[in-house]
């Protein structure tokens, strides 16, 4: 992967992909997330990327929207537990000015008190419907449990009573606490050349400071305390069901091999372990997924299901069982080579997707300070061996530390 970066002398980061395409991908992944919340800031990082976009002092709300989709482009920004992306796509004449829209948009929005009153509406709604999802939601609420106590564990959405208690100025005070130099990298990939873009990203952010505080990174989740087994009644047709514990973090030298274990076991192919068992010969289950999310100092992993209330405890023992197979054998060379084929067949397609290639790019860069090329990373895939498979569902599949929340 042939790609440019530079630091600009505030701290700011820039990363570019050249690529041969009309449309030119840029925006800011700034190291700011729901875990880097006060107590009395639930919610803050997602209430503050809604308020970007509500007018800086430059330019209204009208004017932000109106110059990317004048010209055909999108804008868009989300919030996670670690960052804040604000990204466009426009056709490539136009780079340069969404280049100035989006650092307006970082550094100088305004939080006027009408559309601030607007958006907490807004976001209360949000979260109303997110409660009538419970498939979405058990994520959110086993991860409070994991992490207990701990800023890992705050729901990005905040809570109802949270958001309503914002003022501007708790707005003002987090947006200068974490929107820093340090914190941000740019990325832009298309038809683009790198002094270009080095010019007018300096230009649009060298004012903006560089003081960088400290995250408030997790440091033990100690959930061993509560009950591993909690039931929540929701009222749900279905029963929901999460199972899990803490897993690697982003800088676990083996977390490829962890990704490959997930994908074989629960990932999105039809043929992966728990779907043949759950839903293709039992038909227990309309889906069943296993998850391994990474943070920069821990992660977790965790398999989620729903089914009939009387299906629920067959469903559990299937899961163990596929899990008890994985720690007690080696995968055979003819299925660890296809799971591998399978594994780098994925994230080659999921590179042709421009936007979240982007995105990645910036991501990788923040965290890592490089990016890994397909090559590297079929590699890295093509080095698993069956006993490190074996070796890390050993360390990770361990039911005495397993959380299990079920809704009902």
């Amino acid at each position: 992967m042939i790609y440019h970066t530079h630091t600009l002398p505030n701290g700011l980061r820039i990363i570019v992909k050249p690529e041969k395409s009309e449309v030119v991908y840029c925006g800011a992944v700034i190291n700011v997330g729901s875990r880097d919340e006060l107590e009395n800031e639930l919610g803050m990082a997602h209430f503050v990327e809604h308020l970007l976009f509500k007018g800086t002092t430059k330019r209204s709300a009208r004017q932000i929207i109106n110059q990317i989709e004048n010209v055909g482009g999108e804008i868009n920004a989300f919030t996670s537990k670690e960052e804040t992306v604000v990204y466009a796509a426009v056709p490539k004449q136009f780079l340069v000015s969404t280049i100035s829209l989006i650092a307006d948009i970082v550094q100088n929005s305004t939080f006027p008190a009408d559309e601030f009153i607007k958006e907490k509406k807004v976001i209360i709604d949000e979260i109303e419907s997110y409660n009538d999802n419970p498939s979405e939601l058990i994520f959110d609420d086993f991860e409070n449990i994991l992490y207990q106590n701990q800023p890992l564990g705050h729901f990005i959405l905040g809570t109802k009573r949270s958001i309503s208690r914002f003022t501007p100025k708790d707005v003002q005070k987090f947006h200068k606490r974490n929107y820093t130099a340090e914190r941000i990298v740019f990325f832009a990939t298309g038809d683009v050349e790198m002094d270009k873009v080095i010019r007018s990203v300096e230009s649009n952010f060298i004012l903006l400071p560089s003081e960088c505080p400290k995250n408030q990174l997790f440091t033990n989740a100690n959930y061993g305390n509560s009950p591993n087994n909690i039931v929540l009644n929701k009222h749900t047709h279905q029963t929901h069901i999460a199972i899990g514990t803490l897993c690697f973090n982003l800088f676990y030298s083996e977390r490829m091999a962890m990704y490959l274990l997930n994908n074989l076991l629960g990932g999105p192919s039809m043929g992966s372990r728990l779907n043949l068992s759950l839903r293709e010969k039992y038909g227990l289950v309309y889906s069943v997924e296993s998850v391994f999310q990474p943070f920069t100092d821990n992660g977790l992993w965790l398999v989620y299901y729903a089914c009939a209330k009387h299906d629920a405890t067959f469903c559990s023992d299937l899961i163990y069982s596929e899990l008890k197979k994985l720690k007690q054998k080696a995968i055979s060379d003819l299925a660890l080579k296809n799971y591998k084929k399978q594994l780098a067949g994925q994230m080659t397609i999921s590179s042709e997707n421009r936007e979240n290639m982007a995105i990645s790019l910036g991501k990788s860069y923040l965290r890592y300070g490089q990016v890994d090329s397909l090559d590297d990373i079929r590699k890295k895939i093509d080095s698993i061996t069956a006993e490190k498979l074996l070796e890390i569902a050993n360390l990770v599949f361990c039911e005495d530390n397993f959380l299990v929340l079920q809704y009902e």
